[in-house]
């Protein structure tokens, strides 16, 4: 296989003819195929008749020859990564167009096909080509590097870390004060409720009632405001994140990292907007970030060396609390918690015992406590939909594109589950308008009939299937998508718009009391209006699927590298995202956490380490 890649890779490289007419053949088909990525629908004609193919033909042409012209080393396995990268991106690129066009998939279509080939290999051979020069710059780099024990010389220090929590704590608040009392959005109201009503549930996760509920109730019982309630929960948990993102970048200077480095990220994570929503709003995905940030850095500790881990007490207790806050404050990090302990215990062989002892600790622990908390307060844990929100949708798409061809006994057993009146509100981008009133006593009595109905469905409608999935978290995996899920839905202040980027608004008993309303408008129009989508590149920073591929980009690289002790602390988050497109729906606030771990997977690609 080697002497295959060599021969054809100096036969491109010697001739020239050759390389420039296969160049000029792959540019073309990659021209057509960006065909199935526009965001238009009808003949397409003011693109194929046009001179802006031939001006994308020749820079496509120009970079194709230039990559054959280069060559490439290696085995033929040097191409699976490159490979898995070229085909899932460009698959995923046609699918997203498809959706966001006409809502469903045309799976038949050959050209579609064809498309997704072309785009392929043109993708796979970019990516392999860049990450052979990344690999070179890094190389090269390392040489002129300063040593590891130069590089931590003195690099410990405390008021360093207080000086950056304390800079990234100032960034925060002009914007609290411009959105007081903070963002009290996204289920705020019901959690306080459970606290005030003494009545609770396990639809949101307890120690996150608790805390929210706990601290909102306690300051109007001192003070009679509520606005201060949810001042102070939001200044707390400011400090919090305040502090995570300081001690992170204080880890990445003990790694050695530069100080520029390390000055940019303490401005990103104070000023970067969606890092900002989340640090001032309510909603759980904020510290959930902050504890999912704080196990990958200590997993990158325990990949590189168990050993040393081990042996340092505190670094251990630290990954236990935040793992256990991690599981305690979002349902689906327990799932991607227990997955990711096959994938630890897999790969750190010599450590089994002490991995199975750990791990092993902490989940049993997360276990007791959360089955303790509801016990204790009673918590109903009759709700199964948010498990069922993929089967749910998928059955009331069958439901609206068959209503009239269904058999009548099986439309009659869906009604056991789901009513006529919440199958009417189906909405293809987002499960919740039907799931909430999804029968949890019937299925209690009878979950088989649902299953076998579901399955049934599925065997008959594969492709209306895909499509309800995909609809409901293509958002998640195409940068392009403008997220609007929740466009016409009325709320406390306002009704949904062009986007539901984020909730923005402070739901009652709280009332916005901004300090500085021209602030404040600002956050308003990137919550709910598409004000960044009209700015090019700066709109894909705010895009979950470009933060996405840019994780997975870097993530194949080091895979590439076979950088396995790098690439590993990168798979919970990984399991975390997988564990998100089985949600009800796409929002930034479900993958937050990519905009925390980009600095940290940047490092990782650039350093030479």
């Amino acid at each position: 296989m080697r002497r295959t890649d060599k021969s054809i890779t100096a036969y491109l490289k010697a001739s020239s003819t050759v390389r420039m007419a296969v160049s000029a053949l792959l540019s073309f088909m990659t021209v057509c195929g960006f065909v199935w990525m526009l965001p238009v629908t009808g003949d397409r004609l003011w693109f194929t008749n046009s001179i802006v193919p031939v001006f994308l033909f020749l820079a496509i042409w120009t970079l194709v020859n230039r990559i054959l012209k280069t060559g490439f080393e290696g085995k033929g396995a040097k191409w699976f990564f490159p490979l898995l990268f070229g085909l899932f991106f460009s698959i995923c690129m046609v699918f997203g167009t498809q959706l966001d066009l006409t809502e469903r998939i045309p799976f038949k279509q050959g050209g579609m096909w064809i498309s997704i080939l072309t785009l392929t290999v043109f993708v796979t051979l970019a990516v392999r080509h860049f990450w052979d020069r990344l690999l070179e710059w890094k190389t090269e780099a390392k040489k002129n590097r300063l040593s590891v024990t130069e590089q931590k010389a003195g690099s410990k220090s405390r008021r360093s870390f207080f000086l950056t929590a304390g800079v990234i704590l100032l960034l925060y608040l002009p914007v609290f004060l411009a959105v007081y009392p903070g963002f009290f959005v996204y289920d705020a109201q019901d959690e306080y409720l459970q606290v005030v009503t003494r009545n609770f549930s396990t639809h949101h996760p307890l120690m996150h009632v608790l805390l929210l509920g706990g601290i909102i109730h306690a300051v109007y019982k001192l003070t009679g405001s509520y606005n201060l309630g949810i001042a102070c929960y939001t200044v707390i948990q400011m400090i919090l994140m305040a502090g995570i993102f300081a001690w992170f970048i204080e880890k990445l200077k003990d790694w050695g990292a530069a100080k520029w480095y390390r000055a940019l990220l303490t401005l990103y994570f104070g000023l970067c907007p969606v890092l900002v929503m989340f640090a001032l709003c309510s909603a759980k995905d904020g510290l959930f970030t902050g504890m999912l940030l704080v196990m990958v850095v200590l997993l990158k500790e325990l990949c590189q060396e168990p050993a040393r881990f081990f042996e340092k007490k505190g670094t251990v207790c630290l990954f236990a609390i935040a793992s256990w806050c991690m599981m305690l404050l979002r349902h689906n990090g327990f799932y991607a918690f227990l997955v990711f302990a096959l994938v630890i215990l897999f790969y750190l062989k010599g450590f089994r015992g002490k991995i199975v002892v750990c791990f092993g600790v902490i989940i049993a622990a997360y276990m007791v406590v959360n089955a303790g908390v509801a016990a204790l307060l009673h918590a109903d844990d009759s709700e199964n939909q948010e498990m069922l929100t993929v089967p749910i949708s998928q059955m009331a798409r069958v439901y609206a594109d068959e209503k009239e061809t269904l058999p009548l006994g099986e439309k009659e057993i869906l009604y056991k589950y789901l009513s006529e009146e919440a199958l009417e509100r189906y909405t293809p981008k987002v499960s919740d308008g039907v799931k909430i009133s999804f029968n949890n006593e019937s299925f209690a009595a009878d979950s088989s009939a649902f299953f076998k109905l579901w399955f049934k469905w599925g065997t008959e409608h594969p492709f209306t299937y895909l499509n309800a999935w995909f609809m409901t978290s293509y958002g998640f995996w195409y940068p392009d998508t403008v997220i609007d899920v929740y466009r016409g839905n009325t709320v406390f202040t306002f009704t949904y718009g062009d986007s539901s980027y984020f909730g923005y608004e402070v739901e009652q008993p709280g009332t916005r009391e901004s300090k500085i309303p021209w602030l404040d408008e600002c956050y308003r129009r990137m919550s709910l209006e598409i004000a960044q989508q009209k700015i090019p590149v700066v709109s894909m920073l705010f895009s979950p699927g470009f933060l996405f591929w840019v994780m997975a980009f870097g993530l194949g690289f080091l895979c590439y590298c076979k950088c396995w002790a790098k690439a590993v602390p990168f798979m919970l988050p990984g399991l975390t995202w997988l564990t998100v497109i089985l949600g009800p729906t796409y929002l930034v606030r479900y993958v937050v956490f990519l905009w925390a771990l980009v600095p940290l997977m940047i490092w990782e690609v650039l350093e030479g380490r």
